[in-house]
């Protein structure tokens, strides 16, 4: 029978399911409709060396864990994987620490994980590696012989070819990659970006078939938006009533909900809120803007940077325009549950989404399928965020122009209720039909497909791995009734 064995940085610890993240999300649900297993780090720091993996069934749901040594944290982790890959990829040059040598510590945890891995492949299993930390993977287990189908899915940007090239091993980031046999990516101007990458650092060559040669593999390279399951924050039985009789605040939320990250624009985000209070004093008390930003990788100087920028920035503005019964920024550096969130979500008339550059952002995504049908709030999206692509009956702003967003807040301030409610039909939509059951099933789908067409195998899959495919095209959707483990914050 086929398996589907997913491969990602961090698992869900699934007796603690509140703390998955959006991408742990999505590979849940995929892992719901497949027999197999997930295999990643399990979040720990262990000196004794490198552990044998741990496997642990919850529920029907297997993981197989291991730990990571300070070392590894420090130079895997921390260092080539969010000082180096995140910054470029994000397209932030300078703040990339290319000179501080952790690539040969990332190429010695991922090969690790591959020989750990190997032994529990079987034959008609698909493989299937999530994001940046494990570029290497597909390489490190075709060393080691296993010749199944290996897809690799990025759940953050790809920045221009020139950005990537600017990395000191680019030709190996490259040739790694050719070791699979799709490649995912959130959005068409991700796609064309790797190729021109591909193209430019190792000479990859476009074919008829559509495919791309990187030295003597071939590959294919997709666009798969990542989706969320907008059941999770739809309007239940006799919830619209209970909000409702709840609603009696004059005050117009604005709300932001964002990892506390360079990428995010929440200095942006600051200083054009700033803008509006200062050009449009009509508004003061009547507004709010409530911004949730939950730490992430502190140890980083940059992230202690911006936390540090937005601190500062939140006490200016509160101490410029904010009187004794009313603070214009509520600023929280935490993370919050998901029912609470999803209640802020509905209550709040703007949703404020302004990343510099963004793979997917499922936030906009959890903002829209959580807005009251009747009375619906108004989402302001950069255009730089994944979900733009998508989403183009949302207010479309220019993080970088304060101008513009600072308009924006006026415009959805102002916006009849009828405009609303022809945004939102629209949206929500889009939301629905992209979900993440969708993203699971187009993705693994494609990979079975890719992996028979690269090994040059027949065309058509093999028995097992068609009844794999009828099984997916045949399974019934997820009870809806059921809430499946979900992040305090969404990617």
């Amino acid at each position: 029978m086929t398996r589907l064995v997913m491969v990602s940085n961090r698992v869900i610890d699934f007796n603690a399911a509140q703390q998955a993240g959006g991408v742990g999300v999505a590979i849940y649900n995929t892992l719901e409709r497949h027999s197999g297993f997930w295999f990643g780090w399990d979040g720990r720091s262990d000196e004794t060396g490198s552990p044998e993996p741990k496997s642990v069934t919850v529920g029907g749901h297997t993981t197989v864990t291991e730990a990571l040594t300070e070392a590894d944290y420090n130079e895997y982790y921390l260092g080539y994987s969010n000082s180096v890959l995140w910054p470029v990829f994000h397209n932030r040059l300078d703040l990339a620490q290319f000179e501080a040598g952790y690539y040969a510590r990332y190429v010695e945890v991922n090969a690790r994980f591959a020989r750990h891995l190997a032994p529990l492949i079987q034959p008609d299993d698909v493989i299937w590696v999530h994001d940046y930390h494990l570029v290497p993977m597909a390489m490190e287990l075709r060393k080691l012989g296993i010749d199944n189908p290996i897809g690799f899915f990025l759940h953050i940007p790809v920045g221009p070819a020139q950005a990537l090239l600017a990395i000191p091993e680019n030709q190996q980031i490259a040739r790694a990659l050719g070791a699979y046999d799709l490649i995912g990516l959130q959005t068409q101007s991700d796609v064309r970006n790797l190729i021109d990458f591909l193209q430019q650092s190792v000479y990859g060559r476009l074919l008829p078939s559509g495919r791309i040669r990187v030295f003597d593999s071939e590959l294919e390279i997709g666009c798969f938006p990542v989706g969320i399951d907008p059941n999770d924050f739809a309007f239940g039985p006799g919830e619209e009533e209970a909000l409702a009789a709840n609603d009696q605040s004059e005050i117009n939320r604005i709300i932001g909900i964002d990892r506390l990250d360079y990428t995010k624009g929440l200095p942006q985000k600051f200083k054009a809120y700033g803008k509006f209070l200062e050009e449009f004093p009509e508004y003061r008390r009547r507004i709010v803007l409530s911004q949730f930003a939950p730490p992430t990788r502190e140890s980083v100087e940059a992230y202690a940077d911006i936390k540090a920028e937005l601190e500062s920035l939140a006490g200016s503005i509160n101490g410029r325009y904010g009187e004794l019964d009313w603070v214009p920024i509520n600023y929280i550096h935490r993370t919050i549950p998901r029912g609470e969130l999803r209640d802020i979500y509905r209550t709040s008339r703007i949703g404020l989404v302004t990343p510099l550059l963004d793979g997917m952002n499922l936030v906009a995504k959890e903002y829209i399928a959580s807005q009251d049908p009747k009375d619906p709030g108004v989402l302001i999206l950069s255009k730089f965020a994944g979900s733009a692509e998508q989403l183009s009956d949302t207010l479309l702003v220019n993080p970088y122009d304060l101008n513009d967003i600072a308009q924006c807040l006026k415009l959805a301030l102002d916006m009849p209720l009828s405009e609303r409610r022809s945004r939102y039909d629209a949206l929500i939509k889009i939301v629905r039909k992209h979900d993440a059951d969708a993203w699971g099933r187009s993705y693994f789908a494609a990979l079975v497909k890719a992996g028979h067409r690269r090994a040059g195998r027949s065309s058509k899959p093999l028995p097992e791995m068609g009844r794999a495919l009828e099984r997916l095209r045949d399974a019934p959707k997820k009870n809806t009734t059921e809430r499946s483990p979900r992040a305090n914050v969404g990617t």
